[in-house]
């Protein structure tokens, strides 16, 4: 552990997650916005559902360790919602399923502090006609519909209402622009730089309105080492010394 300790905000998901740090990607976004502020903790596995998250739950979120995450968003649905495989195999999870199994991956996270807080992350449309150009050799992600990803985004958000989760409609969030196929994906199905300053700006939302302390919004998170110092910047009076904490923070004022 590097010292001091900031507050942890993990992003813990499939794909969506795991390439989130790249390409400018939401990850990516988060991390720079947070500088000085949060850790953001990237797991993300490609390819993962939520009956396989549930199986290393415990290891990946262990109830007793020292330091519990401030903040967990949580991304699973679109490869549960893939249309099942006759063979049985495959990242197919039944609606039902996948209910339960996130309703389970929120009872655990609630249990590891009273100060964790969980946002979730519902499945994002997707674009079909990109994906049978771009995946047409890959059954997985040809039987991925625009319309079972609607499926699945409802039921998440059921959930969340059911037990006072914070929520974010990706399907409907990134539909909202007119060339949301065109711009917000890098094949259909992953998120462009584009699509993801979309996430992003959802994500600030919930956290600028929601009534938690202390507030986990980037604005009203202290910076470590705030404190003026003779050693800061020298300011253009050449007299007094500018504190940068929040500089690099200045050009993502717009995703707010």
């Amino acid at each position: 552990m590097v010292g001091p300790r900031r507050p942890q905000f993990v992003l813990f998901g499939s794909s969506i997650v795991q390439l989130s740090y790249a390409d400018e990607g939401w990850g990516a976004i988060l991390a720079d916005l947070y500088a000085r502020k949060a850790d953001i903790i990237l797991r993300g596995y490609s390819g993962w559902n939520s009956r396989r998250a549930l199986q290393v739950l415990d290891k990946i979120f262990p109830k007793d360790s020292l330091v519990q995450p401030s903040l967990v968003i949580v991304y699973f649905g679109g490869n549960d919602s893939i249309l099942p495989h006759p063979s049985g195999l495959g990242q197919h999870v039944p609606l039902p399923e996948y209910v339960e199994n996130m309703r389970k991956i929120a009872i655990h996270l609630k249990s590891l502090s009273e100060q964790t807080r969980i946002i979730y992350l519902t499945a994002p449309p997707t674009n079909e006609a990109q994906i049978r150009q771009i995946h047409s050799n890959q059954i997985g992600h040809v039987q991925r519909t625009n319309e079972s990803c609607r499926i699945y985004s409802e039921a998440c958000l059921g959930l969340c209402r059911e037990m006072n989760i914070k929520g974010i409609d990706l399907w409907t969030a990134l539909q909202k622009r007119d060339d949301w196929k065109d711009v917000c994906f890098m094949d259909g199905i992953h998120l462009s730089s584009e699509g993801s300053k979309i996430v992003v700006k959802e994500i600030l939302k919930v956290l600028k309105e929601a009534e938690w302390e202390p507030s986990l919004h980037w604005t009203l998170m202290p910076a470590e080492f705030a404190e003026d110092s003779p050693y800061d910047t020298l300011g253009p009076d050449g007299k007094t010394t500018i504190n940068l904490s929040n500089l690099i923070n200045e050009r993502h004022k717009q995703l707010d």
